[in-house]
């Protein structure tokens, strides 16, 4: 078998591309193919470098070597392989700019000369005890010649396994000044792509001269080769490359050396920013350090070619940190030409930090006032919204791109503006009982007292989908909290976000607050805006169950307040009353299908079959156009029944529901706690013994009792709005409103007390006296 893998490695390229596609089986089951295109401007934003042809990959020592600097690291080398064949697969062309010939060549030529020693020491002495061995310090230039080949033979074997050829070219920087040599190590470059065989590049390090001083980065047509990023540079712009990945073992560039106090990964670097960097040393190994990665970086990028900087060594990302950049993910340092015509994202949420503390501090009369003029604007400029979501609407129509729910939830009308305004000002009375609440108070000890205070969480990332009402709504919450606000709507509601939140930032600016709430309207990811743990405290996601999913399953290192899915439940049991029934399963069904709060499954007590109730409620919902689906059980008791339900957990979110029959309140109580999302479940019934089991039975954040489902809602509990319902067990559960985006902080005031004191030789006592609060006092 390795004596076919290593024959297929030498096959011409015509012959190696007949079997490409038995690559496949290897893992590269999805192909694309990926089209050239005009070289000569580099990529504007990241989102674009998925349209990358031409790709050059540059490993620095530190990615390539092990960490006591002798021998290679190849798990880390395997991986990379891996990623380089998978983008070679998709119709990319791809080279790799090696490092890692010297640090081989130094693991061989210890291992020799160790040996070497051991034989002649045992020679000598006759005896099987042999003395301390020390190794010579080792010429790199002779490091490097015995560690060529081995190299080459490694990357060989990888990239046969995923039947991919390669072809190794040593260089050294004559052969970029000597115009002969030049064009023909061009031509060997295009032939080799051409043949679809990845060339492995490297500095001939057994025989390079010193770089000469006056020919360093002297314009776009001089480079002086005198490290691996220059080289990797200069042929990226010699073949017209669209991406230069330069991996090394930082994270990217930060401005300041990495490691020091207040230093700031930098995600988009242009040119003429290098004033404001302080750089530090360079990496353990290699010759090169950041300086000189970022003048080669600015070089390729003049001459037409994008540039990344990100970290090849950290085993988080290692297995997939080319990959990910190449589908445009927030990854490393990326150097781009076009600035953006406002704040980055990061930027906008430190800007949102600071005035967020400032709005915090504000009189909670002052934040009232503040949501009180927003109302006022929802309906002094009714006009423009709805003209804007009017657009927004057209749009959304005529590219189909929107399942009929989620056009739904984009239409804004003068009724849903009118109810908005409403929750606000209620919202507004409610807000002054909110910031510095004194919950709890404890007289530790003489003249030492203990508060428990509410206090703002700081900064929020609201993402919501096709629900511009959303907006104002959860502005307005967190105004009313005094947390800072970051949202990033949905691009199909896009000119009904921007006029909603320029008036939202009009209400801020009654009191100088007016960047405490920020609309990202950059291209960023939601996956990349689910990474800012350092800068993002709480993540709330309102919109599809998928959206939900995305965000919880991408959010590691920042809590996600929220729920997946609405499959809310109506049991009708065998004492229920008629109209109650029928009007309680009308109204959840049927007022807003779209909505997260919608009836999902009804579930029918068996001795109703049949019976007139059960037709009554099968006829209104017919006369409703609703689409009914058979649970199981129900599909069962019928000879010609409705389409069998695929799974019993669906949340449809439009004129759909499924159908099933349970023996008991019990029976149904199980079937939601099996198939239900924990959101909102309903039992209509005149027995109210058997209703209170079910209340306390039922473990959702709502629970109700002859009342629709479409209660569960922070306006209709009388929270003035809600940032949306969560089926989490902890902090906030069921309709999220103002007391879910506080939290608390403990303050204590004493005389100069010292633990000490309490001791057993102390002279104090703690006494913990709970201090009666009044209601509304406020630290």
């Amino acid at each position: 078998m390795f004596n076919r893998l290593a024959l297929c490695s030498r096959l011409p390229a015509r012959i190696r591309l007949l079997n490409h596609v038995s690559s496949t089986s290897r893992g590269f089951s999805q192909t694309k193919f990926v089209l050239p295109r005009p070289h000569g401007k580099s990529f504007a934003h990241r989102s674009e470098l998925k349209q990358a042809k031409r790709i050059v990959v540059k490993l620095g020592s530190a990615v390539v070597t092990r960490g006591d600097e002798c021998g290679l690291a190849l798990g880390r080398l395997a991986s990379i392989v891996e990623q380089v064949a998978m983008l070679q697969n998709q119709g990319r062309e791809m080279m790799i700019v090696t490092s890692g010939a010297v640090a081989f060549g130094k693991q061989r030529l210890r291992h020799e000369i160790l040996l070497s020693q051991s034989v002649r020491q045992a020679l000598h002495s006759g005896q099987n005890q042999l003395k301390d061995m020390s190794v010579p310090v080792l010429e790199a230039r002779a490091c490097a010649a015995a560690g060529q080949s081995g190299l080459m033979a490694l990357y060989e074997a990888m990239f046969t396994q995923y039947s991919i050829c390669t072809a190794q070219i040593l260089v050294t920087n004559l052969d970029f000044h000597d115009e002969q040599k030049r064009r023909n190590l061009n031509s060997t470059l295009y032939e080799l792509l051409r043949m679809n065989i990845v060339p492995i590049i490297n500095t001939n390090d057994a025989v390079v001269p010193p770089p000469v001083p006056t020919s360093d980065l002297q314009g776009v047509n001089v480079i002086s080769i005198k490290d691996n990023d220059s080289l990797a540079a200069r042929l990226a712009v010699e073949m017209k490359a669209d991406l230069l990945i330069a991996l090394s073992d930082v994270q990217g560039l930060y401005d300041s050396p990495p490691g020091t106090d207040d230093a700031k990964l930098i995600d988009i670097f242009y040119p003429g920013d290098q004033q404001s960097i302080t750089f530090g040393t360079k990496s353990r190994v290699g010759i090169g350090g950041m300086e000189a990665k970022v003048k080669a970086a600015l070089w390729a990028l003049q001459g037409g070619t994008s540039v990344i900087i990100a970290n090849g060594t950290d085993p988080k990302v290692t297995g997939h940190v080319i990959t990910d950049i190449v589908d445009g993910k927030k990854i490393g340092t990326f150097f781009s030409e076009v600035k953006p015509a406002g704040p980055t994202v990061e930027q906008q949420t430190e800007m949102a930090r600071h005035a967020g503390r400032a709005l915090a501090s504000l009189l909670p009369e002052e934040r009232g006032e503040i949501i009180c003029c927003l109302a006022e604007l929802l309906t002094e400029k009714k006009d423009e919204i709805l003209n804007a979501n009017r657009k927004d609407m057209e749009l959304a129509t005529a590219t189909g791109r929107l399942s009929q729910p989620l056009i739904s939830r984009l239409s804004l009308s003068t009724a849903k503006l009118n109810s908005l305004a409403i929750g606000l000002r209620q919202l507004a009375v409610s807000s002054r009982n909110s910031v510095g609440r004194v919950l709890r108070r404890t007289k530790v000890a003489n003249n030492l007292e203990l508060e428990q205070i509410t206090v703002p969480i700081g900064v929020l990332l609201v993402i919501f989908e096709s629900r511009p009402d959303c907006l104002p709504q959860v502005s307005a919450l967190a105004i009313a909290s005094g947390n800072a606000l970051l949202l990033k709507g949905g691009k199909e509601a896009s000119n009904t976000n921007k006029i909603l939140h320029q008036l939202t930032q009009e209400a801020l600016s009654i009191h100088g607050v007016t960047d405490a709430i920020q609309l990202v309207s950059t291209r960023e990811e939601v996956e990349d805006l689910c990474r800012l743990e350092k800068l993002i405290d709480l993540i709330i996601p309102r919109g599809s169950s998928q959206l939900v999913r995305d965000i919880q399953r991408a959010a590691k290192g920042i809590p996600v307040l929220g729920h997946s899915e609405g499959v809310c439940h109506i049991y009708v049991d065998s004492e229920a009353s008629v109209d109650k029934a029928i009007e309680v399963v009308k109204d959840s069904k049927c007022d807003y299908p779209a909505a997260c709060n919608a009836m999902e499954t009804l579930l029918i007590h068996r001795d109703l079959l049949r019976t007139p109730m059960f037709d009554q409620i099968i006829d209104m919902l017919r006369t409703e156009q609703v689409k009914v689906h058979a649970g199981p059980r129900f599909a069962s008791y019928l000879t010609f029944s409705p389409s069998e339900v695929k799974s019993l957990r669906t949340e449809y979110g439009d004129l759909e529901c499924c159908i099933e029959v349970v023996d008991s309140m019990q029976d149904a109580v199980d079937h939601i706690h099996k198939y239900g999302s924990s959101h909102t479940d309903v039992i209509v019934t005149e027995n109210e013994n058997t209703a209170e089991q079910f209340l306390q039975q039922v473990d959702s954040a709502c629970v109700f009792w002859n009342a629709s489902s479409r209660f569960a809602d922070g306006y209709r509990f009388g929270l003035g709005a809600e940032v949306g319902i969560s089926t989490a067990r902890i902090h906030a559960r069921g309709p999220v409103g103002l007391e879910g985006l506080l939290t608390t902080k403990w303050v204590l005031r004493g005389e100069g007390h010292t633990v000490a004191d309490f001791s057993e030789q102390g002279s104090m006592k703690y006494l913990h006296e709970n201090i009666p609060v009044p209601q509304g006092t406020f630290n």
